[in-house]
């Protein structure tokens, strides 16, 4: 389903180029729920952002579903992003002028769907939200909104859903009720989901971990790499 090979990221600074991301070789099958795991400023939202198409690698190419993201412009990139892909991000992402069901909507609306209205209307009563359809994001919690992010990422049927820290602008007891939510509806759409998180409640609800360590690929809990473990033994046994 996700296909990439040695992505790199890298940004001009006033000090010079730094790296990002090196190295990356990942490859997620269809269905599979994945945690990108790491320090904060180890890369992990990068590396989301480039396996979305969201961004373009410095060097490196990303599939999704065959198709090679990498070689297409930025109209090409939004076509596929539009057709496959569902978003939920930490800061919502919800336009403030809209209400709730016009939110989920306008995903409907640009997929074509004959009947949006009726659907978005649908979606939002299954995440809970049915009496507050009609409220603008500044009158809702930010679990509400949350929830409105998660209907519209849903609203879309995507063959993959990417998350960016869905549960860090919410408290502990909002958040795990998020989580529930977002797994519930991800197992009854089939999808596959990649998310970054720092929280371990929600890393544990995947069924694999990637690790990033200052924009490498150290730990990938499908495939049994490990550097970590490597590197471990080298400072215990006085190795360079």
């Amino acid at each position: 389903m996700i296909q990439a090979t040695a992505l790199q990221k890298r940004v001009a600074t006033s000090e010079g180029p730094l790296t990002i991301l090196q190295g990356i070789d990942v490859s997620i099958k269809a269905g599979e729920s994945v945690a990108i795991i790491g320090a904060s400023g180890s890369g992990k939202s990068t590396l989301l952002a480039l396996l979305a198409g969201l961004d373009l690698p410095s060097s490196g190419r990303v599939w999704l579903e065959g198709h090679e993201l990498t070689a297409l412009d930025e109209d090409g990139r939004a076509a596929l992003r539009g057709e496959l892909v569902g978003f939920v991000f930490q800061s919502f992402q919800l336009l403030p002028s809209l209400t709730a069901l016009e939110n989920v909507m306008l995903t409907l609306e640009l997929r074509g769907e004959s009947s949006p209205r009726e659907a978005a209307a649908a979606q939002l009563q299954r995440v809970g939200l049915g009496q507050r359809q009609h409220h603008y994001p500044r009158q809702l919690s930010g679990g509400e909104q949350q929830r409105v992010a998660i209907a519209r990422a849903f609203a879309g049927r995507p063959r993959i859903l990417f998350a960016d820290e869905p549960t860090g602008n919410l408290d502990s007891h909002t958040g795990a009720n998020v989580i529930d939510l977002l797994f519930e509806l991800n197992r009854e759409a089939g999808s596959t989901l990649v998310l970054v998180t720092h929280e371990q409640r929600l890393a544990e609800r995947c069924g694999r971990h990637l690790t990033i360590d200052a924009g490498e690929l150290v730990a990938d809990s499908a495939t049994g790499l490990d550097r970590r473990r490597s590197a471990s033994r080298q400072v215990a046994g006085g190795g360079a």
